[in-house]
């Protein structure tokens, strides 16, 4: 790789770092925000909404790192036109493509990791996300204040009253999943909380009861402090309908017989083929860039304008996107343009880049003197 490609290379990486980094923890920052009502309302750990918060991130980064590989390039390349670095390199004899080789590079890597996080890791952890989410979701439902909860067959749940303050007054848990040996807990008051990801009752001045069943003897323990593991949320969980976001590729562009897959097959299969046709943005973002700073004549005023078109078109573009998603997921016919929008943007930005002149024109006034 030439000295210039290093050069270029390694300012549009440590760009695009630093951009997608600030934009991604500015908004886990909101999300965070907005999470908060699980402490406040459901008892849950901070620990436990940074860790939801946290993985959101590669959901979140997904779509941000085409935006910072854009801004990067953008502003780079912009630096090396006002510093008069490309005018150089182009008296040079460097080609058109060679400047825009950097570029490309950045593009071709943010492609290949957007096909990473888009296919394997952000399915991982979105799924993950929601198994917490469910459970505590689930626990803060299932303490009611004043009612009578079976979150699975053979588990019962009571709660007297919940205070604002997140305390339990009047707790009883029935477990009768051990037909042979029924539990049953009650307490006076008690507190959920979040232990190591899974929700926990901790119990003050009750007793737990166990019967036989097979000698009909009751075992009668009282405690003055106890806690209860709710395990029976994760078996809950686990009976859940998957979300889109949480498939692989193979469970959303084959979906079951299942009623509910049925039912929602057309939006599973649309967002099957979102993610196979995301990453392509990121060429089309950096291609739009190149042909917005190096096609056209050299202009000493700057490049404002063609900054602002590049920019209106990227921003078109991500909300044709969008927009192309969500039609799909209702006329699977439109799928065919979900490639061929990133596509098309590609294709046309190649074309502008290839008609630039090889002598550019000087503008009025800056005509070269003729040789004697």
């Amino acid at each position: 790789m030439p000295s210039f490609s290093r050069y270029v290379m390694r300012q549009l990486i440590v760009a695009t770092l630093l951009i997608a980094c600030v934009l991604t923890g500015l908004i886990l920052l909101v999300r965070s925000l907005r999470l908060i009502d699980y402490v406040i309302n459901l008892g849950v750990s901070l620990a436990s909404v940074l860790e939801l918060a946290a993985l959101l991130a590669p959901s979140i980064l997904a779509v941000l790192l085409p935006i910072a590989a854009f801004v990067a390039i953008t502003f780079t390349y912009n630096r090396l036109v006002t510093d008069n670095e490309l005018v150089v390199m182009r008296a040079a004899g460097v080609s058109q493509f060679q400047l825009a080789a950097p570029a490309m590079r950045l593009a071709f890597l943010v492609l290949l990791i957007g096909y990473a996080l888009n296919l394997y890791v952000t399915p991982l952890s979105y799924r993950a996300f929601k198994d917490l989410q469910y459970a505590n979701n689930f626990a803060g439902v299932s303490l009611r204040g004043g009612r009578f909860n079976t979150p699975i067959d053979g588990v019962t749940v009571y709660v007297r009253a919940r205070e604002s303050s997140g305390e339990l007054l009047g707790v009883l848990v029935h477990d009768k999943r051990n037909r042979q040996r029924p539990v049953t807990w009650m307490a006076e008051r008690g507190l959920l909380v979040t232990s190591e990801s899974k929700p926990q009752v901790i119990m003050f001045n009750g007793n737990r009861q166990e019967v036989d069943e097979t000698s009909g003897r009751l075992s009668l323990v009282d405690f003055d402090r106890a806690s209860i593991d709710l395990d029976f949320l994760d078996q809950a969980s686990s009976t859940r309908w998957l979300d889109p976001k949480e498939r692989f590729l193979p469970g959303l562009l084959e979906p079951s017989k299942s009623a509910s897959d049925q039912y929602y097959a057309n939006e599973l299969v649309a967002e099957g083929h979102q993610r196979l046709s995301n990453p392509l943005y990121a060429l089309a973002f950096a291609m739009i860039a190149l042909a917005a700073l190096l096609s056209g004549d050299f202009n000493r005023r700057g490049q404002t304008r063609r900054i602002l078109t590049a920019i209106s078109l990227v921003m078109l573009l991500q909300v044709g996107g969008i927009g192309m998603s969500n039609w799909a997921a209702n006329f699977t016919g439109l799928i065919p343009l979900m490639y061929g929008v990133p596509v098309a943007a590609i294709l046309g930005s190649a074309y502008m880049l290839s008609r630039y002149p090889r002598r550019p024109r000087l503008h009025a006034g800056l005509a070269p003197a003729e040789s004697g």
